[in-house]
């Protein structure tokens, strides 16, 4: 009998463990280092060059405020927010509709946009909303994953390999902004007028373009 029950467990969750993951088969080729190589640059290239809404969520976060340490704190909870939700959605626990995702992802550009167009500074709710739109970004990032899908024998792997490409990209795109930009501008008694508000701007109508966009069209 206790066998039996055992049996049933073991066969319950390899069912569950098969549908949680998109498991691709022909990976399971590929040796530790090939993994971990592959689902760098993918994490990487959906970040840069492919993740241009990600790329804006990131510019959103970089320009309320251009002090590193700040910019990387923001970074960070974005990164472990996404991290949450993308092993969520990897392991099956949730299920986020791309329909619905989609659009969350634009508006969360929108909303971080206009909070950078009439604040100056960071308020305290600025972290909870980094981090809340972290986990809707994180829903959309296991659409990449489960394009690919992932290899049954280190699908662990492959998914902190792809969360460290992730990270990497979005690190470029705050480096290259703080080298180009900050650098420069920041703290000018002009910056605010001439460079935050006119980018922000542009990127807040980009993202309203793309939640009609991925709404209605």
């Amino acid at each position: 009998m206790k066998k039996s029950a055992i049996a049933l467990l073991i066969t319950l969750f390899s069912v569950i463990s098969a549908h949680a993951h998109t498991i691709n088969y022909q990976l399971d080729k590929m040796k530790d280092d090939e993994v971990i190589s592959k689902y760098l640059q993918l994490g990487y290239t959906h970040i840069l060059p492919y993740g241009f809404d990600h790329v804006l969520f990131i510019l959103c976060v970089f320009f309320l405020n251009t002090d590193i340490k700040k910019i990387i704190l923001q970074a960070t909870m974005f990164t472990l927010a996404h991290s949450i939700t993308l092993a969520m959605a990897v392991y099956g626990i949730i299920t986020p509709p791309p329909n619905i995702i989609e659009p969350l992802i634009a508006i969360s550009i929108v909303l971080l946009a206009v909070e950078n167009i009439v604040s100056s500074r960071i308020k305290p709710w600025r972290m909870l909303m980094v981090f809340l739109f972290g986990l809707v970004h994180g829903m959309g990032f296991a659409g990449a994953l489960s394009e690919l899908g992932l290899p049954s024998y280190s699908f662990a792997t492959a998914l902190v390999s792809f969360n460290v490409g992730v990270e990497l990209g979005q690190l470029t795109v705050i480096m290259l902004m703080y080298l180009l930009v900050a650098k420069g501008f920041s703290g000018k008694t002009w910056d605010r007028q001439r460079i935050v508000i006119p980018s922000n701007i542009a990127i807040a109508l980009v993202a309203l373009f793309w939640t009609y966009e991925r709404i209605f069209l």
